[in-house]
This record gives structure tokens, sequence and C-alpha cells, in this order.
């Protein structure tokens, strides 16, 4: 039976058919320094150059090479779920396949994992992509910091290190490659960061465009969610909930005082209608957090059968 790779590296590859050589060729000089064992994992999604045929290549000249290909283009969560569903090795690295990732990186990724940490993420500080990328993403790092606790500077990183253990323990989709960090750090595993250097673009040009800052908002606050409330989810709804009755109802207290003082609303059926607008809404709120309360409850184990010896 083969033994288990110590490594793997799991690149999620699209349209980078220029890169994929060099990368390959700066990743084995570091693992010859290294002498560990290693297997890398190509994940194709859906390319529409030669990026699959020259990958395929590299695993025949070597066949710790390894390629998934996808029918068509699922995104970097899929690519990168994929990747770590078929990697083997105790430690898995993940890097962009776009050659900005510097391989000479990987010694210190494999020491700061040594010193007992489960996932180390890669620290972009100085930066080289234009600041129609840095702005946003500086923005979005800060915000995800305030909302999660998670003090990690460059979230976005591709370059990270992970123990096995880590990544049986995530399942990603949509932008949730981003947050990985988060999501690792709510399972209590130990996360650290690490100052990478970051080169220029050599070939190609991005393939995430303005829309990746929408979807990226909206699975935060799925984040926000996930690590805050999943398993009490009558809070988050209650909350919110309450504060809507609650206006709502100073609303229409406001509304019956002018109408009691006064004899009329004086043209404010439109305050009317919002005050009981908001009151719905709190009551709607409040009754999805009771079922899903009821849902989560459901799910839990029933320990009172149980029998402690």
């Amino acid at each position: 039976m083969q033994n288990n790779p110590q490594i793997s590296f799991v690149i999620a590859a699209k349209d980078e058919e220029k890169s994929i050589v060099l990368l390959y060729e700066e990743i084995i000089g570091q693992i010859r320094k290294l002498q560990k064992s290693y297997e890398i994992i190509f994940v194709d999604d859906g390319s529409t150059d030669k990026t699959f045929e020259i990958a395929n290549r590299l695993h025949k000249k070597d066949k710790n090479v390894k390629i998934i290909r996808h029918r068509g283009n699922f995104g970097k969560s899929i690519a990168l779920q994929n990747g770590f569903d078929a990697s083997r090795g105790d430690i898995v690295i993940t890097m962009d396949a776009d050659l900005q990732d510097n391989p000479k990186e990987i010694p210190n990724f494999i020491q700061k994992i040594s010193e007992g940490y489960d996932l180390v993420s890669g620290w972009k500080k100085k930066r080289v992509d234009p600041i129609s990328k840095t702005i946003p993403s500086r923005l979005g790092n800060w915000l995800t910091r305030k909302l999660t606790g998670v003090k990690i500077h460059d979230l976005n990183c591709g370059f990270k290190a992970y123990k096995r253990r880590v990544i049986t323990g995530i399942k990603l989709y949509g932008e949730l490659y981003k947050f990985i960090p988060v999501l690792v750090q709510h399972q209590n595993f130990k996360v650290a960061e690490i100052v990478v250097s970051h080169r220029p673009r050599r070939y190609g040009k991005s393939k995430f465009g303005t829309e990746r800052y929408i979807k990226g908002l909206l699975d935060l606050i799925t984040v926000v969610f996930l690590t805050g409330y999943i398993r009490r989810p009558g809070h988050f709804f209650g909350f919110w909930g309450l504060v809507s009755f609650f206006i709502g109802f100073l609303i229409g207290l406001y509304i019956t005082y002018l109408r009691i003082a006064t004899g009329t609303i004086q043209y404010r059926q439109p305050l009317l209608f919002l005050g009981m607008l908001l009151m719905i809404i709190g009551v709607q709120l409040i009754s999805t957090g009771l079922v899903a309360e009821m849902i989560v409850s459901l799910s839990q184990k029933d320990f009172s059968t149980e029998k402690y010896i």
C-alpha cells in the first residue's frame, strides 16, 4: 500500500496555460530542498485554453501530479473543495496558479505549521495588484475582522497551509473560500498568519470581476450567521424581529396619540402603514426564529437515554 504524501498542493487553475509549468518547476525546486514526499493536484476549473493539456503532460512526466477537470467554471470554492477531497497529504497547501504566490514561502508555511498551528494563512502585506483590487480588499478584510473577531489581515490570500484534520471539517461553496480562517477558528482550531511576498501577474488577467464584491458581502453575512447563530438562530431572528416590532409599535402609539389629541392623523397615512408593516415583519421574524429553534432542537442528539459507566 502506497504511503500518503507528506505535502499535498491544491491549485485551482482557469486559463493559466502559460503559468502552470513554471509554477510546477518552482514547487519542485522547494520540495527537493525540503526532501518531502508530495502530490500536486491541479483543478482545471473550466479552462478554455490548453491548461488541461499542459497539466496532463506534467502528469505523464510526474505521476505525483494529478488533475481534476471540471465540465465548466464552477468557482474557486468548488475547485478547492474537490482538491481537498482528492488530497492525501498530512499538510495541504493551496496556491493560486497565476505565479503571484511565490513557492519560496513554502518552507515558512511548513515551519509555522510545525509550531502547532492548524491553519497558516498568507498575508500579502505589500500587494502589487491595482488599487481597484487592493482598496476593496482592505475594506472587506476590515469589515470581516470587526464582524467575526478573527484577527487576520488578508483573508483573500489563496496561499495557505492546512493540517489534514482541518480540511475534513469544512465544506466550501459560493465565495466561502475567502472566509476559511473564520470557519476554521470557529471550530477552535489554531490559526496563524505569516507575511508572504507577492509577485506581479506575468500572464493573462484576473478572472474575477466587480460582482465578486457583492457575492463576498452576501457570503460574509452567511458566515456571520453560521459562526455566531447556527446553534441559536432564535437570537438572531428574534433580536431583529423585536427591533422591527418595537419601532412599528412606537409609530402606532404616535399615530394613536395624534388621533386622540387632534381628532385626525394629519395626513400621516404613510407613517401608519410603515408602522403596521414593521410590526408584521417583526412578528414574522420572531416566528421564523422559533421555527428555526425547533429545527435545531430536533437535530440535536438526545443524551437523556445514554448510559455512562
